[in-house]
């Protein structure tokens, strides 16, 4: 009970920064079955994360036997550091005082993010950097407002501009446009930054061919780490709901025979 306590209160912050941003979170499904999707997420993460990141309560001989790598492979394709076993822990080298004078703080462990912040919101994130020239590493982002983490995928995504002001239609309480009464012409007002997400456009705009990747393609990139990540908060999630369905039909099974018995013991008092 004590730790269902402290993940809801750790929650909490994020909670309330998500709906202070003013930002919709764009919607993702997790598909823990797609390996081809989960492998890729490993990839990424230990080649653009781990560096910052670490992921100090999952091991890469249980990463490499969900997703199928052979324990070979994945220690001379993905593991740098060569004398690092099969066994240990994801954790890396990143000096916490270190982090705390480069980044304003230290990087967090990333094994229970998705847990904590939610997979739309970290999902989102790592779509919504945007250049802001007032910034340590010269970009911001939507749904972590003036964030300290540079944008490792900028040269994969590509350069994205916040967008400053749009003319939209102003909306009536019931929903519709106002319009003017005498001449008819919708009345207008300005939206500015990420209020322009609310009413269906994108705050932000993306340079072109600023990018190795397209726009899919950088979209099913994010897709496959934050799949990863959802992974890697809780591994066992799979078996969990598989033998989940055998306790659910056990005890639907073993409802009949203590409902039989009960009215047997019962049969002589009423």
């Amino acid at each position: 009970m004590k730790r269902l306590l402290a993940v809801i209160v750790a929650s909490l912050p994020a909670l309330v920064m998500a709906a202070t941003s003013g930002v919709h979170l764009e919607h993702m499904t997790p598909d823990l079955e797609d390996k081809a999707s989960l492998q890729r997420g490993v990839k990424t993460y230990l080649n653009y994360c781990m560096g910052c990141h670490s992921l100090k309560y999952q091991r890469y001989e249980r990463t490499a036997d969900d997703l199928g790598i052979p324990h070979e492979m994945f220690l001379e394709n993905l593991v740098f550091d060569k004398s690092i076993r099969i066994g240990a822990l994801m954790d890396n080298a990143m000096n916490t005082k270190k982090a705390r004078i480069w980044f304003g703080t230290a990087s967090p462990d990333l094994t229970l993010v998705t847990r904590l912040r939610g997979l739309d919101w970290v999902y989102t994130y790592l779509k919504t950097f945007y250049v802001d020239a007032s910034r340590p590493f010269g970009v911001n982002n939507l749904v972590f407002e003036n964030v300290g983490m540079p944008h490792i995928f900028m040269e994969l995504q590509g350069i994205q501009i916040r967008k400053g002001c749009k003319e939209l239609p102003k909306i009536a309480a019931n929903g519709g446009e106002m319009r003017d009464p005498l001449t008819s012409k919708a009345i207008t007002e300005e939206i500015c930054g990420s209020e322009i997400i609310d009413r269906g456009f994108s705050p932000l705009e993306l340079k072109p061919d600023s990018g190795k990747l397209t726009v899919e393609e950088y979209d099913q990139l994010v897709y496959d780490l934050v799949n990863f990540l959802y992974y890697v908060g809780e591994p066992s999630r799979l078996d969990r709901e598989r033998i989940g369905v055998y306790v659910l039909f056990f005890l639907a099974f073993l409802f009949v025979f203590t409902y039989l018995l009960n009215r047997e013991y019962w049969k002589d008092i009423h």
